[in-house]
């Protein structure tokens, strides 16, 4: 079940952790975690950072927040990404992980 958690990093720029993106995918959306990180699925492209684009509105449209609260720390050219979420408390990223889709 610990395979499950994704963790969280507080720093003075604001909370960090870590995100698996799906380009090309039927339909945009938080999967929830898995293996420590949070599976999104994106319609965009990784192209024109056309999915990093998608992958920052989609995870502050689901907070609540402004896009500009929302960043790519680190992994821009990768599925693997860090991204940094400012002006909130961890227990507001609940909503994003406590997604849990049933898969077969």
């Amino acid at each position: 079940m610990s395979q499950e958690l994704v963790r969280v990093t507080q720093t003075p720029e604001g909370l960090l952790f870590t995100v698996h993106v799906q380009p090309r995918a039927s339909r945009s959306e938080i999967c929830g975690p898995k293996d420590g990180e949070l599976r999104v699925r994106l319609t965009s492209p990784p192209v024109d950072d056309a999915a990093n684009k998608q992958c920052v509105e989609l995870i502050a449209k689901s907070l609540g927040i402004a896009k500009s609260k929302v960043s790519i720390k680190s992994g821009a050219k990768s599925r693997h990404k860090v991204v940094r979420v400012e002006g909130v408390e961890q227990d507001d990223l609940d909503p994003l992980f406590k997604i849990n889709k049933e898969h077969p």
